[in-house]
């Protein structure tokens, strides 16, 4: 039997199977292979087909242990040894290749409990890699062990993305918001992905006792990172600005929305051509409101006025304004320092906005949104 015939009914034989393919054989290969292997090569065949897995890989061995063997020889023979492994899907036959076949088998069968308890034996035999660890951690989230799958995830995968994402999805069934929003914040710091975004925010707006102030920041935020799109959210998102004193912002979003074709009902007019004239009033009045909001003991005016200014992109002209007025009283110091915040990194100023941001420790859910913005700040 010549090297090009064997290789021609292997391949025929692992076209058949799922999870194995053949490589290329060596240029050298296309000698003949001696009688001896080629004789035990082709008993080793028959026996697989039949099924009799555990014959055939003893006359593969028999063929290994045949002296003189070629370069082609051994080729063929490591084909042949691979494709019974796998075949047999028993690690006590094929060594690593059964075991990763069974777990494969297992695993699409949706024998979870059994892709589970693969790990030792995969261990056993040098094959528990970082891709099968990963979905042993799967098959405790498909089993419904999303405790064990959040252990396993922190024991065993590090801090991959696939395994931060899938430590997520477990804390998530879990109800555990701590590592979920870990997680999430970890791979937001890393990739700032729109999907990894929408989770964080998603949860973060869950946080009970949120003002209004609050709600308005984290809506900002998902517009920053390309995660409004529904009518819903333009919506929130325009009442809010307006409602707060940020009228040319709630005008642009509901813009934005229209353009979307998303905002196209007699409401969204009625937002918009609102949002226009007291933009219009703000912007008239500004020197004037400036003045009225610096004649006031506390800071909140001169916060609004400046606040206006930031949300419409104008940072240099409105961080000196909220500079002003958080060295005044504020009913509300911690919104104060994140519209400080807000300020220099629309004025460009990004280290110094992380350090305010950052320095906002209480109460938690000021300091969760204040985080929120150090995140975002970073893309």
């Amino acid at each position: 039997m010549t090297a090009s015939n064997l290789r021609a009914a292997l391949t025929a034989i692992l076209l058949g199977t799922a999870t194995m393919t053949v490589a290329a054989m060596p240029a050298h290969a296309q000698a003949t292979v001696s009688v001896r292997v080629g004789a035990a090569l082709k008993e080793a065949q028959a026996l697989a087909g039949a099924g009799n897995y555990r014959a055939a890989m003893a006359k593969i061995n028999e063929a290994e242990n045949a002296p003189g063997k070629t370069a082609a020889d051994t080729t063929v023979i490591n084909q042949m040894k691979q494709y019974v492994g796998v075949k047999s899907g028993d690690a006590s036959i094929g060594g690593a290749a059964g075991a990763k076949a069974k777990f494969a088998n297992d695993y699409n069968a949706g024998r979870w409990r059994d892709v589970i308890n693969a790990a030792d034996t995969l261990r056993k035999y040098n094959a528990l890699d970082a891709n099968s660890q990963l979905i042993i951690a799967q098959a405790y989230y498909r089993a419904g062990d999303f405790s064990g799958c959040a252990r396993y995830v922190k024991s065993n995968l590090g801090n991959g993305d696939a395994a931060l994402e899938l430590l997520a999805r477990c804390a998530y069934e879990n109800g555990d918001e701590v590592t979920q929003r870990q997680a999430l914040e970890t791979l937001v710091s890393r990739s700032g992905k729109p999907e990894h975004w929408r989770s964080l925010l998603r949860l973060t707006e869950r946080t009970r006792g949120l003002s209004d102030n609050n709600t308005l920041d984290i809506n900002r935020i998902r517009m920053m990172t390309g995660n409004i799109s529904t009518k819903d959210e333009y919506l929130l998102l325009a009442q809010l600005a307006l409602q707060l004193g940020n009228a040319a912002e709630a005008q642009s979003v509901t813009e934005k929305g229209i353009a979307a074709k998303v905002l196209n009902d007699e409401r969204s007019t009625r937002l918009l051509n609102l949002a226009k004239t007291q933009a219009a009033a703000n912007a008239a009045n500004l020197a004037k409101n400036i003045a009225a909001a610096r004649a006031q003991p506390t800071g909140e005016a001169l916060l609004r006025v400046g606040g206006d200014l930031v949300s419409q992109g104008k940072g240099k002209e409105g961080l000196p304004l909220v500079q002003e007025a958080v060295k005044k009283p504020l009913k509300d110091a911690a919104n104060g320092q994140i519209r400080l915040g807000h300020a220099y990194l629309a004025a460009g100023q990004k280290a110094e906005a992380q350090k305010i941001f950052n320095s906002v420790k209480a109460p938690p859910k000021d300091a969760m949104v204040a985080h929120l913005w150090s995140l975002a700040a970073r893309r």
